[in-house]
């Protein structure tokens, strides 16, 4: 590849890198914050490669006379065998389809679809729980509702009304009216998602967008054991925004009409 197609690329692999994880938050559509340190600074580095190749491939005054010839006329530059190493391979232009997607068109975060179909993610067994405080609703992770309705063999979670948020997954059709409440989680970066899932019984919203949902446990089985569903009869359901951060298992956002 030319040096000019060299300085441009990693110019513009610095700037798409340091775009999306310096001067905006697109960097945590793929990857955990722990990861933007790393990223700012392989952003940089490549900026900074690219103008050092800049500055080194200027043309410098020749001291001691010569025209840059070495007296082999009607020779090319590759010893006089006749092949043109200057060309740039086709394949080489690929390589700006990253860089400008970074800058022009980011790729979106992950939605219902992965959710879908990524792997459900181990909830790690627990044998003690404190007693569940006194707001109602409740504000919950789905992590830890799932861990109340099949380990917790008191039973508190029983009638409570709880409060948790999370991304809507269509259920399987005709599963019977619910859909999933989901979580997409990740431990480096989108290529290992995992999903922790509430199953929720009430109209469903648009696949894909963010809510707040208010219920109840869902009877069935026996609270406290794994044959218990890990399920909400919902009250109400409230649109609210995509967290900054949407891989993770937080406690849920406040709706707009509580705040």
């Amino acid at each position: 590849m030319r040096r000019p197609l060299q300085v441009v690329l990693l110019v513009l692999g610095g700037l798409g890198v340091l775009h999306a994880s310096l001067f905006t938050d697109l960097c945590l559509r793929y990857v955990k914050p722990g990861m933007r340190p790393l990223l700012i600074a392989s952003g940089a580095v490549l900026l900074l490669l690219g103008l050092a190749e800049a500055w080194s491939s200027k043309p410098r005054p020749d001291h001691d006379g010569h025209d840059g010839h070495d007296g082999h006329d009607g020779q090319d530059g590759d010893g006089g065998h006749g092949h043109d190493h200057s060309r740039v391979p086709r394949v080489a232009w690929l390589l700006f389809l990253p860089a400008l997607s970074l800058l022009f068109y980011a790729p979106p975060a992950l939605g219902a679809y992965t959710a879908a179909h990524a792997a459900p993610r181990a909830v790690t067994l627990q044998r003690h729980f404190d007693p569940l405080p006194a707001a109602s609703p409740l504000p919950m992770t789905l992590t830890d509702f799932t861990r109340r309705v099949r380990q917790d063999r008191g039973r508190a979670i029983g009638g409570r009304a709880v409060r948790m948020s999370g991304l809507v997954t269509p259920g399987r059709p005709g599963a019977g009216g619910y859909w999933y409440l989901t979580r997409i989680i990740i431990s480096c970066c989108a290529a290992d998602a995992e999903t922790v899932k509430v199953r929720v019984y009430a109209p469903a919203p648009a696949a894909g967008t963010w809510v707040s949902v208010t219920g109840t446990w869902h009877p069935g089985g026996t609270l406290g054991t794994p044959s218990a569903p890990v399920a909400l009869d919902a009250r109400t359901v409230t649109g609210i925004e995509r967290p900054a951060n949407g891989y993770t298992d937080d406690l849920p956002l406040v709706p707009p009409a509580a705040r």
